[in-house]
């Protein structure tokens, strides 16, 4: 029993965990229903879970290709310029469209964006792969650049479009469940997919680990750095679809703002080391989840929306110091201790015995 504690412990998403049902718990004390979900006439679940799983589905989908780039010791910090660029482009060409309710319309719309999408995220990966450009250099150009990008396409304007088909991608369910958790089980999944049944996640490690080692092994660690960067973007702009969807207008200066943030916590969170090599989805997916369980949290409980951002900063730092190799470290000194004081009774009462 011991051996098996001490093995849930020691891994990697048992603090994580820890601390996801510690938030779930004060919002159950602070609204007792906060777990029950419920069907409305049209089919459809509500609650306050399936609020955060719809909610978080654009952090987890953009955390996810984070976790691909980090893992090859990169960052992408331009992923919430490009959500806003997603959000404009396709909202600008829906409403100068005539028929802005036609599926065919919306279709392009999303397709030009994503299309627009995967090429930044190749510009991202030619400054980085090509170039040789520090990561945080390259795509911190983009993030800067991209706001300015959206403006332009938005001509400053917040654009509000009233499109069915559209507004289908944020508020819309299938067999009862929202969009855009769908969206983000299926990426998600489609992801694990890949890097475990493929060789792709080993030569992602491999590059992360020693970019030179799997470079003179064969590796074609440019390309995979070029594929990286484009599927980060390509998700960035998924997510920026939805979120624009969701609020029914383009708004340059917000979508998507500081979410690069809440994905790089996501990923932190969740175990995957940002020197690069060994990486976790099922990390990172915990993660996205405790990171919108945060911000529910704050409503919940009616923590003022100022402080936020120190509340989110505080639990994170709560997860992170309890995964160092400190606390393990000292962790693992305490049981020694107490295995060491057993052994020590024992054997006192042993010899008192005799």
């Amino acid at each position: 029993m011991k051996n098996v504690l001490n093995r849930a412990v020691g891994h990697r998403l048992f603090w994580p965990l820890v601390m996801l049902a510690a938030l779930l718990l004060i919002n159950v004390i602070a609204v007792p229903g906060f777990l029950s979900i419920t069907v409305n006439s049209e089919g459809h679940l509500f609650g306050s879970i399936i609020d955060i799983l719809r909610n978080g589905a654009p952090t987890l989908i953009i955390a996810v290709g984070m976790t691909l780039v980090i893992a090859t010791r990169g960052i992408d910090l331009s992923v919430g310029s490009v959500c806003a660029i997603a959000g404009a482009v396709a909202s600008s060409m829906i409403l100068a469209s005539p028929t802005p309710n036609n599926v065919g319309t919306v279709t392009g719309a999303l397709l030009t964006a994503l299309v627009l999408s995967l090429g930044l995220g190749l510009a991202n990966g030619l400054l980085v792969a090509g170039l040789g450009i520090q990561p945080i250099i390259s795509t911190l150009i983009l993030m800067t650049a991209g706001r300015g990008i959206a403006m332009l396409i938005t001509e400053g304007q917040i654009i509000t479009v009233n499109s069915v088909p559209f507004a289908f991608l944020g508020s819309g369910f299938i067999l009862g469940v929202p969009v855009a958790t769908v969206a983000g089980v299926l990426i998600f999944a489609l992801a694990a997919l890949l890097t475990r049944r493929t060789a792709m996640g080993l030569l992602i490690e491999a590059v992360g680990i020693n970019p030179e080692a799997s470079r003179q092994a064969g590796v074609r660690a440019r390309g995979l750095k070029f594929s990286v960067y484009a599927l980060c973007a390509l998700l960035a702009g998924i997510a920026g679809l939805i979120l624009t969807s969701n609020q029914t207008a383009a708004d340059a200066n917000n979508t998507g703002l500081f979410i690069e943030l809440d994905a790089i916590l996501a990923v932190v969170i969740g175990g995957t080391s940002l020197a690069g090599g060994r990486y976790s989805l099922a990390g990172t997916l915990v993660g996205a989840l405790i990171i919108q369980t945060l911000v529910t949290t704050v409503y919940t409980v009616g923590i003022p929306p100022i402080a936020t951002m120190v509340f989110k900063a505080a639990v994170v730092t709560a997860v992170c110091l309890l995964q160092s190799p400190t606390t393990a470290a000292a962790l693992e000194r305490w049981r020694s201790r107490l295995a060491t004081r057993h052994l020590q009774g024992v054997a006192a009462k042993a010899g008192a015995a005799r």
